[in-house]
């Protein structure tokens, strides 16, 4: 969007014109001095004679400042620039400044001398007035700067003799996070050397500032995403200073310096990149007032395996240095093809050519060569048949989905190249649009790449947007190789897919997307929205991560502090913010007109786009923000009256030091969390821990059985047989250990593998250690034991806290506890194992059986034996009384058990268990013997064995 402001001012100097013609006079001087620097450095008289004589008919630039604010990746600009005209009469004075396409202009003033004028955000009608036409210029067709990543702000005002303008532009914009760093780009582009030019970044980052850095100017008229080779110093006269939480970085080029960059008054673009510090967990949720914002940026993970196809336009027009570039960018980008990786590559002008027909290929070497000699062998000829290309591409890609068994954890996505418009086949945008929906469908992303001036990027875009993708649009004239490599490196590295951020209904409102298809490496996930119930403690967050069927789940409470705690305004130097206005509400705004205005342009609907449009000027008239349905109105602010107040926050870091508090909401001490956690398990005494020792609870007897089986390495123990009625079965497998030092045991044994079947209502299976769990219910997953997440199904929940323990829950009606014992430096006798804990054992069946499984429906009576030989039966209130008499024992089912009385530590030794203890392998306690509880293997359902049924 390019935006025209014409002003004209014909009247009388002011009063104070001596001391504007004084200045005047003072910077001609100042700069004809400086000029002097430049015939000695430049030595090319005739063009310096035409560069005078051109800033002789044109005010000069005496001033061109920059003051930029980033509080937690929203960034606030400040523009500010002083034209003098020195002049014998009145010169039109041009302000112009490239401003990023993704950043919203929210005020715009400009004065000379008492007289100020100043931008009204005003929306757009459907049919603009001749006066509206006054002052806007309509964008010149689709190649437009705005394609480039930038877009072109323009001012003009004639300035009367010996007086000056001052010019004063404010946007917005929130930072997006690319290949693991978030850039604040300013464009320098005065169209002059400039007396005083200076820019300042503050950066506020309460997390912590990571990898700041400041690379050279970049000086491409076009602006891309790939790096600049050869980043290594920061460009003359700048300064770095930062401390955990803060940075400043100055850049002030007197006018020889600017001279030695470019005497043109191009500089190019001033660059910061700078990174937070960040943990895999939910992510950074910060809380002001009544909105909240969440960025989410897991690291640490596994890449997720592609299958990519590769669609690039062979056509006529792509002859020469973006054909070339284009395979130097591929020759790379195939190379970084991980192993696990599928892929096929389209070539298509008027034809198309498959390079392996029906079918995605493996990455290997020769697979590798062979894809390259074919990119290589490309020659440019035809039209462009863009949509034959894609239903193709697409078609292939849905085949190998649908025939092959695939990974369920694998991201399939079609990067798509052109350079020109559709000229062969289907030419018409909309039907392109649409075949290409219906071809896709929802299955996976699309990303297009536009090359030159002649793309249709309009299409390109959208395209993008309805299939889940992205789209870069390149210059010809760029090294267009890096920005294709640097594009891919973008999404090259998928590491989940189908992620959702959920809060709770009755806590939020009016939030903003919170699913999305993919996450890549060095991407970043950014959610707003705005709290309901301001006076609620904490927000209760859930990040999930399908994969078909499973998903995983990492969850937290976020505390909501007070206002005063979280509130910038509160920060020496940041008072002059609105009372109701912070930058996480115009953060949340952001957002939500960006997705709006991309709603309305997928939609095909007449009534939905024009709803959308109507919602989206509403708010960016609300927040001031200048969108493609809104326009900056100019108005006089008259002589004597004081200039409007902004409607925006204008923050600095002045005076900002390491005293600040938290931005984001304090988040409650990891040891609290902990605590709840724990608590909401509810932990049976029924039991199998330790060598192994084995608890069970009788609630309504009011006391507990324990027995010890003595077990060989390899054993596996059928602990819950219930296969015939809820479906569930669980076998726990023995490994052995030397018995201890002087011990009565020739060996130890524990339990080193729990497998949990079932097979209602489908079947699946759960095989834990102490370090990984493998979850198959027709997809295999494998979690690790050190990281805390929550794998959840339509009947099966997995959540596992780290390296402590995994709780399993079946149908919500079967909860299992599997303990995880780590030794950090074990004696020989001790081996890493895993404890069993049945919490809830409502869903299964009064005929479940098992070593543990029998006793759960079941009650056992405690008698005691007198010299007589009767028996007397025992209450609660006598069992401290027959603690000493050795001739105790339990009735179960007739049979007679003697026992004796013990105490046991359970659940990692934070219980004490007072129990009746059963000798000899629980003889005459159990059903049968302890071998007739073995399985032959550990997916032993036992439906095949004699196993005893009953008591």
């Amino acid at each position: 969007m390019i935006l025209w402001l014409w002003l004209f001012w014909g009247f009388s100097i002011a009063a104070g014109q001596p001391d504007s013609e004084l200045l005047a006079r003072y910077l001609e001087e100042k700069l004809m001095a400086d000029y002097s620097v430049v015939e000695q450095v430049v030595r090319r008289v005739p063009r310096q004679t035409r560069f005078l004589q051109r800033l002789e008919t044109r005010p000069r630039m005496s001033e061109f400042t920059v003051k930029a604010t980033v509080i937690s990746r929203y960034a606030f600009t400040t523009v500010s620039c002083t034209m003098v005209n020195s002049g014998s009469e009145a010169r039109e004075g041009v302000f112009e400044m490239q401003i990023p396409a993704a950043a919203f202009i929210s005020n715009f003033t400009m004065s000379i001398g008492n007289k100020t004028y100043y931008g009204e955000v005003t929306g757009k009608e459907k049919k603009n007035s001749s006066d509206d036409k006054a002052r806007t210029k309509k964008p010149p067709g689709p190649q437009n700067a705005r394609e480039n990543g930038y877009e072109t702000f323009k001012a003009s005002v004639f300035i009367p003799r010996k007086m000056q303008a001052n010019f004063l532009l404010h946007y917005e914009e929130l930072l997006q996070r690319r290949l693991g760093k978030y850039e604040y780009t300013v464009s320098i582009r005065p169209q002059q050397l400039v007396g005083r030019l200076r820019v300042e970044v503050n950066i506020l980052e309460n997390s912590g500032i990571v990898s700041l850095e400041v690379p050279p100017l970049r000086n491409s008229k076009y602006k891309g995403n790939g790096k600049v080779e050869g980043d290594v110093s920061p460009p003359p006269s700048t300064v770095i200073g930062h401390t955990k939480t803060l940075a400043k970085v100055t850049f002030s080029p007197n006018v020889v310096e600017q001279t030695k960059i470019a005497r043109n008054g191009i500089l190019g673009d001033f660059i910061v990149r700078y990174d937070v510090n960040r943990e895999l967990s939910v992510g950074d949720i910060q809380i002001l007032n009544g909105y909240f914002v969440h960025y989410f940026a897991p690291t640490d993970l596994p890449p997720l395996p592609k299958n990519v196809v590769f669609v690039l336009d062979s056509s006529a027009s792509m002859v020469g240095t973006k054909l070339r570039q284009t395979k130097e960018a591929l020759f790379t980008i195939l190379q970084d093809l991980r192993p696990e990786d599928h892929f096929n590559i389209i070539g298509f002008s008027n034809r198309i050519k498959v390079w392996q027909q029906d079918r995605l290929v493996p990455v290997t070497p020769n697979n590798i060569r062979d894809a390259k000699k074919y990119i290589h062998n490309m020659s440019p000829t035809g039209g462009t048949n863009i949509n034959s290309a894609l239903q193709t591409g697409a078609k292939l890609l849905n085949d190998y989905i649908a025939q092959n068994d695939i990974d369920a954890r694998s991201v399939s996505l079609i990067i798509f190249l052109t350079d020109g418009r559709p000229t062969v086949g289907e030419t018409q945008s909309s039907k392109i649009l649409s075949n290409t929906k219906d071809a896709i469908r929802d299955k996976f992303c699309l990303f297009t790449i536009g090359i030159g001036n002649d793309v249709d990027y309009r299409l390109l875009e959208r395209m993008a947007l309805e299939n889940c993708g992205m789209t870069r649009h390149f210059q010809e004239d760029e090294d267009a190789a890096s920005h294709l490599k640097g594009f891919y490196d973008e999404i090259g590295t998928p590491l989940l897919s189908d992620i959702r951020v959920d809060y709770p209904e009755d806590n939020v409102e009016q939030v903003t997307q919170n699913f999305f298809p993919n996450y890549f490496n060095g991407s970043e996930i950014i959610i707003a929205g705005k709290l309901i119930n301001r006076t609620s403690d904490s927000l209760h967050v859930e990040v999930t991560a399908s994969n078909s069927k499973k998903y995983i789940l990492l969850k937290t409470d976020v505390a909501i502090d007070l206002p005063s705690k979280n509130d910038i305004r509160a920060v020496p130097g940041l008072e002059d913010g609105k009372g109701d206005q912070n930058y996480i509400e115009r953060a949340w705004s952001y957002l939500t007109i960006k997705e709006l205005l991309n709603s309305r342009l997928k939609s095909d609907d007449n009534q939905e786009k024009e709803y959308l449009m109507e919602k989206a000027k509403s708010m960016a008239l609300t927040y001031n923000f200048v969108t493609p349905f809104t326009f900056l109105k100019m108005r006089e602010a008259g002589l004597h009256s004081e200039p409007p107040a902004e409607e925006l926050i204008r923050p600095s870091t002045d005076g900002i030091g390491e005293k600040l508090q938290s931005l984001q909401g304090h988040k409650a001490p990891p040891g609290i969390r902990r605590q709840q956690d724990k608590q909401r398990i509810k932990i049976s005494k029924t039991s199998a821990d330790g060598d192994p020792h084995f608890v069970i609870d009788f609630p309504s007897s009011k006391f507990s059985v324990c027995f010890n089986i003595d077990g060989e390495p390899g054993d596996i123990l059928r602990l819950v047989s219930d296969h015939k009625e809820s479906g569930v079965t669980v076998n726990g497998q023995l490994i052995g250990a030397p018995a201890p030092p002087n011990g009565h045991k020739k060996h130890r044994t524990y339990f080193n593998t729990i497998t949990i079947l079932s097979n209602k209502p489908q079947r699946s299976y759960l095989e834990i250690t102490p370090t990984r769990i493998i979850l198959d219910d027709g997809e295999r997953l494998i979690l690790s034991c050190d990281r805390s997440a929550v794998v959840r199904s339509s009947s099966l929940e997995v959540s596992v806290s780290a390296n402590s323990n995994i709780t399993v829950t079946i149908r919500d009606t079967i909860s299992f506890v599997i303990l995880i014992h780590h030794y950090k430096k074990p004696a020989p006798y001790q081996k890493d194992h895993l404890g069993f804990y049945i919490s809830n054992s409502k869903g299964l069946s009064s005929d479940s059986h098992g070593l543990l499984g029998q006793f759960l429906n079941h009650e056992v009576k405690l008698l005691q034996e007198s010299l007589n030989t009767s028996h007397q039966q025992v209450g609660q209130n006598q069992t401290e009384a027959l603690k000493p008499n050795p001739t105790n024992t339990l009735k179960v089912k007739g049979r007679l058990v003697p026992v004796v009385w013990k105490q046991r530590r359970i659940y990692n030794g934070q219980q004490e268990v007072d129990c009746w203890f059963a000798k000899n392998n629980a003889d005459k306690l159990i059903d049968g013997s302890y071998k007739d509880y073995l399985a032959s293997h550990p997916f032993d359902t036992g439906t095949s064995s004699g196993m005893i049924n009953s008591l």
